[in-house]
């Protein structure tokens, strides 16, 4: 019986992370920001009403897609943790010596019982660049400096012109992120492009919940 199993990494559209940059498979390019947040609740009437105006003319001014991402995880308390077994070692007095111990136990319980949430806040920017450039991208210039120059010579020229090509919707791509940071300014949230090791962690979490689980289960 045939095998028509796939790796994962088949069904995920994404063919390149490079600077930042999100490539797919149909050549869009793509930026992820993580940004703060605002706890609209706390404000005053007055206040609200002004949020909302400013985040209704955020988003009327947006003439490209723009994506608004909420991800909801379980609070990873390893880090404190640690930096409270760091600040025991420190401690010169037995009660604080104690002290400590006891409420990093408590901390310890009381998140493993109760499900204590975490939440991010990404704004993805997207981009596609012109039928012009995809051409030159693909090659149609290219294999006539193939017959000309040789195929040495037009492997450099290609590699030359794919990162000048990239460059240049690359440097598109930023003029949009810009815009919409500072839309999100005037809301009172900051924005801040993720680079390609963030992305890519962002990536694997969101594709591998179970691996995040279960590191949280030994904790």
């Amino acid at each position: 019986m045939p095998n028509n199993s796939q790796p994962s990494q088949n069904f995920v559209p994404v063919k390149e992370i490079r600077d930042g940059v999100v490539i797919l498979n149909d050549n869009s390019m793509h930026m992820i920001l993580i940004t703060s947040s605002v706890n609209f609740a706390l404000k005053s009437d007055d206040e609200q009403a002004a949020l909302l105006v400013q985040f209704q003319g955020f988003l009327n001014s947006l003439e490209y897609s723009t994506q608004i991402l909420i991800q909801s995880r379980r609070l990873d308390i390893r880090p404190y943790i640690t930096l409270l077994r760091g600040r025991l070692k420190e401690q010169l007095s037995d009660l604080m010596r104690i002290q400590t111990q006891e409420y990093m136990e408590f901390i310890q319980s009381f998140t493993k019982n109760e499900n204590i949430m975490t939440k991010s806040f990404f704004v993805v920017v997207s981009f596609s660049p012109s039928k012009k450039l995809s051409q030159i991208k693909k090659g149609g210039i290219m294999s006539t400096l193939k017959n000309i120059v040789g195929k040495k010579d037009a492997s450099k020229t290609e590699s030359t012109t794919n990162i000048a090509i990239f460059e240049e919707a690359k440097s598109q791509l930023e003029q949009r992120v810009n815009v919409v940071k500072q839309g999100l300014s005037r809301t009172g949230i900051r924005a801040v492009p993720l680079g390609t090791e963030e992305v890519t962690e962002l990536f694997y979490r969101t594709l591998n919940p179970s691996d995040s689980e279960e590191q949280l289960k030994k904790q």
